[in-house]
């Protein structure tokens, strides 16, 4: 299945696990429907999000998630800030193995391999047209671990050069249509596009293909509630804003700084004002992130909202954060 972007993608593939299963099973006693060997792609990989009110996607964690990846750590700190329930997937309660591929990215088993170095090296200067360039997520060795909780869901992401445009290819042994694919796809689709503008490429088509596609039980009733908000208007449909793109420059400088703020803002050591961020040596995209983060500090920390951080995001950030946290903002928007 072709689609123009993933707002579309996951309506329609949460309509067809839910209504469409191949299967009803309990993997580890969670009772689910499932489709197996399922496979889309999206021809606009930068819009990379689900606009629908009543599916509330998180951006803040989107985004953190994504970078969490590229700084290539593994700590329970860093992400549970952002989602309170991944503690329960940790082994010792400190980092995430099969979570966290920003070691498998850039630092991949014994050898330490930094898998996106090589991939560049290849894509640049050995061979543009080549089909190996294949990073490797999962690792088998995980699965030799006694009742290991927290197994790679995905396999790999493989690139391709084809005139002048990046494609990419994930590639997952299991894939959440309700839950897990809203951040999966929005990390992998980010990853293609900075790869792209790191190999100064434009970007092409992105493809998604899983074992096993399924819906846990728990979510039925919101997955009903959503799929009837798409159904209930036909422009529910399609996007309601136009999602930005990444510059088109080496953005690792700018992910290195807004790294080192996240850390910062997320352990409460510093606040930024939306002036702070703007007088930053930053392209614009990543001051909207860094906005972001800003704003979430005051959420996590439950404190009255700087409102200049709301005002100054741009209306795509600004319909997520409302959606998300509504009685965070009642004195904001009425």
């Amino acid at each position: 299945m072709q689609y123009s972007n993933f707002h579309e993608a996951y309506i329609e593939t949460l309509y067809d696990t839910y209504h469409n299963p191949q299967f009803f099973n309990a993997p580890r006693g969670n009772h689910s429907r499932e489709k197996l060997n399922y496979n889309l792609s999206i021809k606009n990989p930068v819009e990379r999000v689900c606009y629908l009110p009543s599916r509330k996607t998180n951006i803040v964690f989107n985004f953190a998630e994504v970078l969490w990846y590229l700084s290539g750590d593994n700590s329970l700190d860093f992400i549970s800030y952002y989602n309170k329930k991944m503690p329960e997937y940790s082994m010792n309660g400190k980092t995430l193995t099969g979570t966290a591929y920003g070691p498998k990215i850039f630092e991949f088993g014994n050898a330490k391999i930094n898998q996106w170095k090589q991939i560049k090296d290849l894509l640049t200067h050995e061979d543009p047209d080549s089909k190996r360039a294949f990073i490797q997520i999962f690792d088998a060795t995980e699965l030799m671990v006694p009742n290991n909780i927290d197994i790679s869901c995905t396999l790999g992401l493989q690139f391709f050069v084809r005139e002048n445009k990046l494609y990419m290819a994930s590639y997952m042994r299991a894939n959440d249509a309700f839950r897990g694919i809203i951040s999966d796809l929005f990390s992998f689709t980010f990853i293609q596009e900075l790869m792209a503008r790191d190999l100064n490429l434009e970007l092409g088509e992105y493809f998604h293909n899983v074992g096993s596609i399924h819906i846990y039980q728990p979510d039925d009733e919101w997955t009903e509630k959503v799929l009837q908000e798409a159904k209930s208007d036909p422009r529910n449909m399609k996007p309601k804003f136009k999602f930005p793109k990444m510059p088109s420059i080496n953005n690792w400088p700018s992910i290195e700084t807004v790294l080192e703020y996240e850390a910062l803002l997320r352990k409460d050591q510093i606040k930024m004002s939306s002036l702070d961020i703007k007088k930053l040596d930053l392209p614009e995209y990543w001051k909207q992130v860094l906005l972001l983060f800003s704003l979430y500090q005051y959420i996590a920390y439950k404190r009255p909202i700087d409102t200049s951080l709301y005002e100054n995001l741009l209306p795509v950030y600004q319909h997520f954060v409302i959606n998300k946290w509504p009685s965070k903002f009642t004195t904001i928007v009425k």
